[in-house]
């Protein structure tokens, strides 16, 4: 702790909100300030790196920051004891050193507080734990930022002559523009193959118990292979499986049941989080963060005061402090019967380089649980807080109890086969959604007959992988060991400012003419052949496994920032001798701009494609490309001549809306269908692609066929 002549102990943080938080935790004896995120960073005009004098890295004032810094000095002038508070990873630690040089404090001394939860507890252990900054931390970072401004820095400038003025690349975000774009090309070269599914419905002879039997073998040969019945590739096979299946009898050969215990799942980590927080929510990965690091900062909470929610949202952790583990199992023994608790805690293992210091992302007190906070919180803070409740408690609960059943019947040489699984006991699924394969497979006995009713065929053809989804291109970097906690929102979202992706109907991430032309030219230079292979997934990785060796002072960030940079300049030099790369002109739409008469043509941006004005800067006329979905305007009725259109919102969102629009105002989030509701004469809408029609004003939902239609 660094002393001054008299005063206050100076608590610097990164955030207003933490501050605020902080502030009424500690009390009148501490001033909490806020640098507003970095002080001191890289110019954004110029590279700024001394490449002959080992890599240092030129920091400045960041630009609108003098007037926080006079505030900071003033009041570390008068105070007795300063104390560097920003977040517990690697760029905090680099603010909290930055901080050291403005504050002139020496970095060596106990001037660092670092705290996982803000909560009065973690933030008072953390007091009596004050702790020098952690250089090696601070190294790691610099590294990092060192590296990523080399190769943004120098090869930025050579897509600008080689392609488009303007481009960017970057170390990772490269890697992330390839993974898309080789997907993409799967997907174009990708050649389908026909295969049959035939399913056999079937009965007992009472007619008390159906069933839907797959057609799986012939003299025990196998159909199936890579999870499809692809060795029925034809029409004529299956017209011949089909009746001789028919004449046979159909005689239960095996139904076998084993219970099985489905583990609960871990608690978060960021990558988990954001993947969750888009598959259930819909938020995207720099939503998700950016709530999240709401709940951590702390909001208010009435008889409580300002209380940090949540822990630290950026790691790679899963391990749980005992204190919240036993909080944990305090509340699940006071609100569930015995057999929901285990008898010893549940632990789960991280990857072998997780920051373990750090834990998983957990509710700071489990007993604020989402239904008390549902007024305190706005709709996106409690949707993001009940997620990470739920799952932090359902992650210390007992195991289900599955019944995995398999039905095997023989018609003549044919095999055929059910599934089923169905729920002994809930487990942590009571708080958790459980996810179940298939359902109910009634019993049967050896031997049993069993009527054919009917036997479906159905054509279908193999697909190709499908295209990633932000949470599914969050799950491979992971996987890929490319990227770091605190760096995969920002990874997926510089994807979209540069213009190289673009998310389609179906909340896809697919890449732009323009992504693939960057990443052609990219894969001609620095593929895995290449000294510098920087859109390699595996390069990458182990650059990032150095980067974790920096921090554990094994290495050091100079040595390893020569050796990228010796192999990248060679590379660079002979990718500086490619021609140029014409990128296609945009597609004439055969129509003139009504502002200025020139050609209007399709272009693409973040959201897809609009039409625009070829005349651009100079004009700058815009519409959205309208297309209709086949239904009529619910407002326009009959009488005009309204179709419903899909739009998007300036966020991104698909909406719908009436081609008739402004003299139309008939807006919808959900796509109406064009039928009307059989109780009220309401428009029917579907609220995704998978539900069925409802009425959005009487509640009426139209079930599936064969179904009774109810309220």
């Amino acid at each position: 702790m660094t002393k001054k002549e008299s005063g206050k102990t100076l608590v610097v943080v990164e955030s207003p909100t933490k501050a605020k938080t902080l502030s009424k935790i500690l009390g009148s004896k501490y001033t909490v300030k806020a640098s507003i995120g970095h002080i001191k960073d890289l110019p954004k005009s110029r590279i700024a790196i001394d490449v002959e004098n080992n890599f240092q890295p030129e920091y400045i004032l960041v630009k609108g920051k003098a007037k926080i810094k006079n505030e900071l000095v003033k009041l570390a002038r008068g105070s007795q004891n300063i104390l560097l508070a920003s977040d517990p990873d690697r760029e905090g630690e680099a603010i909290a050193w930055h901080l050291c040089n403005i504050l002139d404090i020496d970095p060596q001394t106990l001037c660092r507080i670092r705290f996982y939860e803000v909560t009065p507890k973690a933030v008072k252990e953390a007091l009596k734990k004050l702790e020098p900054v952690d250089m090696n931390r601070v190294n790691a970072q610099q590294a990092r930022r060192v590296l990523d401004r080399l190769v943004g820095y120098t090869l930025s400038p050579l897509l600008w002559k080689k392609i488009r003025y303007g481009l960017s690349a970057g170390r990772v975000q490269s890697v992330a523009l390839n993974l898309i774009c080789e997907r993409e090309r799967e997907i174009i070269n990708f050649v389908p193959s026909e295969y049959w599914h035939i399913s056999v419905l079937a009965s007992s002879l009472d007619k008390t118990r159906n069933y839907d039997l797959k057609v799986m073998s012939f003299k025990n040969k196998s159909f199936w292979k890579e999870g499809k019945p692809l060795l029925i590739s034809s029409s004529e096979q299956a017209e011949k499986i089909a009746p001789d299946i028919a004449k046979q009898e159909l005689v239960v050969k095996e139904y076998k049941v084993k219970e099985g215990n489905r583990a609960p799942l871990p608690p978060f980590k960021t990558s988990t989080l954001q993947q969750e927080a888009a598959r259930r929510l819909g938020f995207s990965p720099r939503r998700t963060m950016g709530i999240a690091q709401s709940l951590f900062e702390g909001v208010s909470v009435p008889g409580r005061g300002p209380v940090g929610l949540i822990t630290y949202m950026r790691t790679d952790s899963l391990r749980i402090s005992p204190d919240a583990i036993n909080g944990a199992r305090t509340y699940i023994s006071e609100r569930y019967e015995t057999k929901y608790l285990p008898a010893k805690p549940n632990f789960f293992a991280s990857k072998a380089r997780s920051q373990d210091a750090h834990e998983a992302i957990r509710p700071t007190d489990v007993t604020l649980t989402p239904e008390i906070l549902k007024n305190v919180l706005n709709s996106e803070q409690h949707r993001l807080y009940t997620l990470i409740w739920n799952r932090f408690v359902a992650s210390q609960m007992a195991p289900a109890i599955v019944a995995n059943a398999i039905l095997d019947v023989a018609a003549g040489s044919y095999g055929l086969r059910q599934t089923g699984e169905s729920l002994i006991f809930d487990g942590w699924g009571a708080v958790w959604p459980l996810e179940l394969k298939g359902g109910q497979l009634d019993p049967a006995q050896p031997e049993e007959t069993l009527l054919c009713q009917e036997i479906e065929k159905e054509q279908r053809f193999t697909k190709p992988a499908a295209r990633y989804s932000e949470a599914t291109l969050i799950k491979t970097l992971e996987e890929k060991g490319v990227g770091r906690p605190s760096t995969y929102a920002t990874i997926v979202e510089t994807l979209y400012d540069r213009g190289y992706v673009e998310k389609n109907e179906e909340k896809r991430i697919e890449p732009t003419q323009l992504g693939m032309t960057v990443d052609d030219f990219l894969l001609q230079y620095f593929d895995s052949k290449s000294q510098s292979p920087i859109v390699d997934t595996g390069f990458t990785a182990q650059m990032e496994e150095q980067l974790d060796l920096i921090e554990e002072d094994q290495l050091q960030w100079v040595e390893v920032v020569r050796s990228f940079w010796n192999g990248f300049t060679n590379t660079l030099e002979e990718a500086k001798k490619a021609s140029a790369v014409e990128l296609p002109e945009p597609e004439p739409i055969g129509e003139d701009c009504p502002e200025c008469g020139k050609a209007l043509v399709k272009k693409r941006g973040r959201f897809g494609e609009f039409i625009a004005c070829s005349g651009y800067p100079e004009c700058r006329y815009t519409r959205p490309i309208l297309k209709t979905i086949g239904v009529k305007c619910p407002l326009c009725g009959e009488t005009e001549s309204g179709e419903v259109v899909r739009r998007r919102s300036k966020k991104g969102k698909f909406f719908y809306g009436c081609s008739r629009y402004p003299e139309c105002k008939y807006v919808s989030w959900n796509e109406p269908t064009g039928e009307k509701c059989k109780e009220c004469g309401a428009s029917l809408i579907r609220k995704n692609k998978k539900s069925l029609p409802e009425c959005p004003e009487c509640g009426w939902k139209k079930e599936k066929k064969g179904k009774k239609e109810n309220k």
